[in-house]
């Protein structure tokens, strides 16, 4: 049994029927716009992965969590944004591929995948706008904001090996961790909880999920990534991993990130990175930012600490 799995499971059958309604809506907003868009959304939405995301939202509403069409439509909401910075991170990378599949934008061409990324975008808010909920509607705004941000940031620091590990941290929170925040926050409003709490929590794994996406970039194999191994280094973003290791290695702490530009480059300087020791430095990182999450949060039912305790678990999961 899976991580997600679990926290399903755990989670009881309001959870399972929720999930049914997300993907059924999702499924219904995905054909609403034209045989092209729907198309390329409807493919985005369908290799969405494990819903990680609104199933976040559904488990920090409560456990059970209400049932209502306000949690439905969060739930919506933040994995179609989620979806939307996929497709635009895959324009501005030119990426060839995408959990194992074409990309839109390899499929399509740019002009077509920057129209559904911005059509995930707007359904997301028409979704928020749909529940009459404000506070939900400025919670995704400060995380599209956010997340935009982070891209920025990202494509500012693109090849600058001088990156240090704080403001890494932060283009992590900011491109990553902030819609973890935001899932959790949009539960906690629709099932009456503890909104800034249970957005802390989200930000500590949303953390983590990144630094040990980070880290699988480095370790591999492109089957379990579904991308080649180095894809971060030849698109020049200076992740932990690198970081760490060009403190402990006088050749990496030389390297011109711009000279890989190969996948036998990129797969050879990944195995040096490895020697180093870098990768464990790393997901200690991340452990020690899930730990804390679990730690940290407010009193809550025994069936929901255990959920979202299940979810933390599986963030670690995917590096175990």
């Amino acid at each position: 049994m899976t991580a997600v799995q679990a926290v399903v499971e755990a989670g009881g059958e309001a959870v399972t029927r929720l999930m049914d309604r997300v993907e059924e809506r999702m499924s219904e907003l995905a054909i609403g716009h034209g045989d092209l868009l729907a198309r390329y959304a409807g493919d985005t939405i369908a290799a969405g992965g494990k819903r990680l995301r609104p199933l976040l939202v559904c488990i920090a509403a409560g456990v059970p969590p209400p049932e209502t069409d306000g949690l439905v439509r969060a739930a919506v909401a933040v994995e179609l944004v989620h979806g939307a910075t996929l497709v635009h991170d895959d324009v501005l990378d030119g990426s060839p591929l995408r959990r194992g599949r074409p990309t839109v934008v390899a499929a399509a061409g740019r002009g077509v995948a920057t129209a559904t990324g911005d059509l995930l975008f707007s359904r997301a808010f028409a979704e928020l706008v749909g529940a009459r909920s404000l506070p939900s509607v400025r919670v995704l705004s400060r995380a599209s904001l956010e997340l935009a941000m982070g891209e920025l940031m990202q494509r500012a620091d693109a090849w600058n090996t001088s990156v240090g590990v704080e403001r890494y941290l932060e283009r992590c929170r900011l491109k990553t961790a902030a819609l973890f925040r935001a899932a959790c926050e949009l539960g906690a409003i629709e099932g009456g909880g503890a909104v800034e709490a249970l957005g802390a929590f989200g930000e500590q794994i949303g953390l983590a999920f990144q630094i040990l996406d980070d880290v699988l970039d480095v370790s591999g194999p492109p089957e379990r990534t579904g991308k080649p191994r180095g894809a971060d280094l030849l698109d020049g973003t200076v992740t932990l991993p690198l970081i760490v290791a060009r403190s402990r290695d006088a050749e990496l702490a030389r390297l011109d990130v711009r000279a890989i530009r190969t996948v036998a480059d990129a797969a050879a300087t990944c195995e040096r990175i490895t020697a180093t020791g870098a990768l464990g430095v790393a997901t200690a990182r991340a452990f020690e930012l899930v730990a804390r999450a679990k730690s940290t949060l407010p009193s809550l039912g025994d069936g929901q600490h255990a959920a979202l305790t299940l979810v933390a678990d599986g963030v670690v999961e995917r590096y175990a």
